[in-house]
């Protein structure tokens, strides 16, 4: 298991049994580096454990990903990054990472 600085995940199910992650950071632009780098591992680990497997759930794929990056004042970038997927995807990824 690997514990997440930044990304502090709320989760949601739709009716056809597909869950989404999403977090939300808000940083100095100077961690924004260290945010990204919290989303890539995310991403690695879901690429590695799911192949060729990522896309559009409604055309038969286990996960994809939003990811947006917005200044929101001098001084704060925030980073929005959803993940979802099928039942066993989501299971998978609470086990990695923690999640609730």
């Amino acid at each position: 298991m690997t514990a997440l600085r930044y990304l502090d995940f709320d989760y949601s199910e739709d009716t056809e049994g597909h869950g989404t992650f999403d977090a939300m950071a808000t940083t100095a632009p100077a961690k924004t580096s260290e945010v990204l780098a919290e989303v890539a591992h995310v991403l690695a680990w879901a690429d590695s454990a799911f192949p060729d497997a990522r896309g559009p759930l409604d055309d038969g794929n286990r996960w994809d990903f939003d990811l947006q990056q917005t200044r929101e004042a001098p001084d704060l970038d925030t980073v929005t990054f959803s993940l979802g997927g099928t039942a066993d995807f989501c299971a998978a990824l609470r086990e990695r990472f923690g999640l609730d």
